[in-house]
């Protein structure tokens, strides 16, 4: 097919075409005939084109030729009919200019593989020098006064008028009607070759003198594919009630097509929002041990939902999907980005990942391998480790921070930069002081608890697991606290905290002890408040349940340092507690808290709220990536023997104790800041302070930023939610709205769907509740717990992820309890991970913990549609401000040597939730979403 674009003052004529077999013309709204050719795909095309061209004397005339077109024809026949246009064309005029005063100039992003590619002169690039490369219809938000209908479109075609920097430059004109009305979207067609990545479009010329702002930042699918237009709305928001009439329908229709009928496999470049179960975690297909639980779905097993990609089903388990397809799909918007320039995006990253970590199972020959020694481990930093030949060269192009030239040459060698926190001092993670710092400002901070009752006791079933009561007793608690205070003064005033993953874990110690070279215990740690405001270990438990004809098993250890054997014995106990912390920071506050949570509340705002309405533009900013991180994640870190399941414990049963903490912990009432501090008991709400809670532990860093970071989300939040809903019928009318909260509950979280204490959407206030809340997780939480993971973890005795032998006293044989008593270190080494675990890990922290280049930061970015509405513009640069003042006040507190658990001699300060970054590894910065 062609289409020709002829200007009407040329004085050719539809009826003197048709030996090209015209279709019926139409008029376009830059004042040309447009005509439908059939039989393009061959060399005559071009000549037709050009004798076209020739009769109009030197008139441009706009073609888009099939995709089998002759390009030879085409050059040869435009030659001599349209020289004198494309030369002014390219010549940096527009020749297509008419008299219309309305005028749209669209913004296009220079893609990798995109429609443009290098500049090349492709066919997508000859049509955007003729003319033929997008076609514009604009919108009126009126109906038809006459009709009660929508307003005819007016089109036009787009004519490339440039590049800017890595952008590409369109403009098309409009002659409207007197009547038409406000401008509320502009429907686009792609009739370019390849998809597009429209960035936004604005239209200015209008009757009443003003312009109209669409922000797209969308993909538009060539037209070719068969795919619908797109539409895309004004900057304008508007509640549903608000919605202009012209605009009612295409609003719902929008919403429609996005949700599917919930049938059918899902392809790439589709935009398709659906939920489904986790059941593509394992590949049964490819081997009966990597069948895995569906996650979601019953009672056994509760679990948020995913993205539906409706693969096929495994032939030898039909509850799983198949995971053989190559890519996950995702919706088209969700995915990583390919802005052309981005040399270290995040979407290589991963594939780099992906192609890394397999290939260090290739350098240990024996998977169970530990490290003999300590400075075995620093030679990893200092030496590296010598890889096999990659056939990416862009292996090392793109991880420049892990590979490096050898020595000699002729290897790459993966080498790791030293992390922070042990460049300042190398001993940090041996100590008791460190072990308990990090519990209120390390990589996981957001799992110590107040002790609030006395015995310690858990509900675990005792007929199964043994006794309930903790093995940590009065007796030894007041041995370590004599001379400051009793156990029952200590409890009263609010000193005693702990860790307890007991009952998290216990249930899965059975199944953990049946793997090779791994074990694993329940565990209570029990932490006292110093005078000085600093936490002091005083005792660990570790707990085997019955197992087989052996009862439970206790053993509680405390610092005693008058003995050898006791302070191995407490160093090796903390060895198995970090493992603990680690695993459940990686697979709890890290995974489950985030990234799982956090993909119902988007799949549902796709779903239910236009992209038109408030709301979803203030939350919008707040999901980006998330999905395609999500996805990656299934493919290679959380699936079947992937790095989650081969190095964190328990190793295969590990997303499966996700689902466990799902279950009793985790609640949507509890996920915001202050709440979580409540529920924890580490602050109670008093109105005098300025956050609104009081601190049990005033030091607490991760508390103390934190609290900045919610109270600025907050302000905004408010200012914001209260401009769009006065009062709480305009929250309880807004079907969208509340269509929205209801799918995220009944189907996002639908496990959970009859816990009471899901909050209702009945006014603005709990708008600013539940908003606030999200935008928390997914930019202050998330940042907390993830970008200081190298720093913490990359030195991995401070965090191991796995223990891999159990403690020497429980039930030891004489072998056993010999090796202990001569050679104690080569336990703790032999208990830590083994080298290709270790490596692994440091690996996958290295990249998780790394900003982009294109990352956007919590209050950076003002989105076109805040811009364009004064109040919230406003509004939006107070957030702005705060955010650059909460830089500051994070500087100050670091300097502040009163405030010992984030400054002193050899101590790492906390920054993971200063508000800004550069790119790479820094260990701070706050995006404003879960973008890797």
């Amino acid at each position: 097919m062609q289409i020709l674009r002829v200007h009407q003052s040329s004085g050719l004529r539809p009826a003197s075409l048709t030996r090209f077999n015209p279709e019926k013309p139409f008029l376009d709204g830059g004042g040309a005939v447009l005509l439908k050719l059939a039989g393009t795909s061959n060399c005559n095309g071009g000549g037709n084109l050009g004798r076209v061209a020739e009769r109009g004397k030197g008139t441009v005339v706009k073609a888009l030729l099939g995709l089998g077109g002759g390009l030879g024809g085409l050059a040869g026949g435009i030659t001599g009919g349209l020289g004198v246009g494309l030369g002014t064309g390219l010549g940096g005029l527009n020749p297509f200019s008419p008299a219309a005063k309305v005028r749209a100039v669209v913004t296009v992003n220079q893609t990798i593989g995109g429609f443009l590619k290098d500049n090349l002169l492709v066919p997508s690039t000859i049509q955007d020098l003729i003319g033929a490369s997008l076609r514009l219809e604009l919108i009126s938000a009126e109906l038809d006064t006459k009709t009660g209908k929508e307003k005819p479109a007016v089109g036009s075609l787009a004519q490339w008028t440039g590049v800017n920097g890595l952008q590409y430059q369109y403009e098309a004109y409009f002659n409207i009607p007197a009547d038409f009305g406000p401008v509320g979207a502009m429907r686009v067609e792609n009739l370019h070759v390849r998809e597009m990545f429209l960035k936004d479009i604005v239209v200015t010329g209008l009757p009443d003198g003003g312009s109209v702002n669409i922000d797209c930042q969308s993909w538009v699918p060539a037209s070719i594919t068969g795919k619908p237009k797109r539409v895309f709305f004004s900057t304008k928001s508007y509640l549903p009630s608000d919605t202009p009439e012209g605009l009612k329908k295409l609003r719902n229709d929008e919403l429609v097509a996005v949700r599917g009928n919930g049938s059918g496999e899902r392809k790439k470049g589709d935009r398709i929002y659906d939920y489904d179960v986790y059941n593509d975690l394992g590949d049964p297909d490819k081997s009966p041990d990597l069948k895995r639980e569906v996650l979601g779905g019953s009672k056994e097993r509760p679990y948020p939902r995913r993205c539906r990609t409706g693969r096929p089903r495994s032939s030898k388990d039909p509850q799983s999907e198949r995971t053989d397809s190559g890519d996950y799909y995702v919706p088209r918007d969700e995915e990583f980005s390919e802005i052309k320039g981005l040399e270290f995006g995040v979407k290589k990253l991963f594939t780099l990942l992906q192609g890394l970590v397999p290939m260090l199972e290739t350098v240990f020959i024996d998977k169970n391998l530990g490290f003999p020694h300590f400075t075995a481990i620093n030679k990893m930093f200092a030496q590296g480790l010598n890889l096999p030949p990659y056939s990416q060269a862009s292996l090392k192009a793109f991880l420049p921070m892990l590979i490096r030239n050898s020595v000699e040459g002729s290897n790459d060698v993966l080498q790791f930069d030293v992390p922070p926190t042990m460049d300042r001092n190398s001993f940090f993670w041996f100590t008791d002081e460190e072990f308990a710092r990090q519990t209120l400002a390390g990589v996981n901070p957001c799992t110590i608890q107040l002790v609030k009752e006395w015995p310690i006791m858990g509900t675990l079933d005792p007929a199964v697991y043994g006794p309930q009561e903790s093995g940590i007793t009065k007796e030894i608690i007041e041995k370590e606290i004599r001379g400051y205070t009793t156990l029952d003064e200590a409890i009263q005033q609010k000193k005693l905290f702990m860790l307890d993953y007991h009952d998290i874990l216990l249930p899965l110690v059975g199944k953990a002890r049946e793997l090779d070279h791994t074990t694993l215990y329940g565990s209570r740690t029990v932490f006292f408040l110093a005078p000085s405001g600093t936490l002091r270990p005083l005792a660990i438990e570790l707990t085997r349940p019955p197992l087989g004809e052996k009862p439970q098993w206790k053993g509680v250890y405390t610092p005693n340092y008058a003995s050898a054997t006791d302070v191995w014995l407490w160093r090796l106990a903390k060895s198995h507690v970090l493992a603990h912390d680690s695993s459940y920071h990686q697979l709890i506050s890290h995974w489950l808290r985030t990234h799982c949570c956090t993909e119902p509340y988007i799949i549902a705002a796709k779903r239910q709220l236009s992209e038109m309405h408030p709301i979803h533009r203030l939350l919008k900013p707040h999901f980006r990536y998330t999905m395609e991180i999500n996805a990656q994640a299934r493919k290679g870190l959380i699936n079947a023997d992937g790095v989650i399941e081969s190095t964190f414990a328990p190793l295969k049963y590990s997303i499966g104790a996700s689902s466990l903490v799902y279950d009793k912990v985790w609640r949507f009432d509890n996920e915001g800041l202050p709440n979580d501090l409540i529920n924890r008991g580490m602050a109670v709400e008093d109105s005098s302070e300025p956050h609104g809670v009081r601190l049990a532990i005033q030091d607490y860093p991760y508390a103390n930023d934190g609290l900045l970071v919610w109270d600025a989300i907050k302000q905004w939040v408010t200012e914001y939610v209260n401009h769009y809903y006065p009062d709480s019928q305009t929250v309880t009318s807004d079907k969208e709205l509340q269509d929205w909260w209801s799918e995220v509950r009944n189907r996002g979280h639908e496990d959970k769907k009859d816990e009471p204490w899901w909050p209702s959407l009945q006014t603005p206030q709990d708008i600013i509740s539940v908003c606030t809340t999200i935008i928390w997780v997914a930019s202050g939480h998330h940042a907390a717990v993830n970008f200081g993971q190298y720093a913490y973890g990359g030195y991995f005795p401070n965090q191991p992820t796995t223990s891999r032998l159990k403690m020497p006293d429980e039930d030891p044989t004489e072998e056993e309890w010999k090796l202990f008593m001569q050679r104690p270190e080569v336990v703790l080494l032999t208990t830590f991970p083994s080298q290709i675990q270790a490596s692994k890990v440091m690996v996958v922290l290295n990249v998780l913990s790394s900003h982009s280049p294109d990352e956007e930061y919590l209050g950076e970015k003002m989105e076109l549609a805040w811009a364009d509405e004064p109040t919230i513009k406003a509004a939006f640069e107070k957030f702005n401000g705060r955010m650059h003042s909460i830089m500051g006040e994070i500087d100050s507190r670091n300097a502040d040597s009163e405030k010992i658990n984030r400054s002193g001699a050899g101590v790492y300060p906390y920054e993971l939730l200063k508000p800004f970054s550069e790119r790479g590894v820094t260990g701070r910065g706050v995006p404003c979403s879960i973008s890797i």
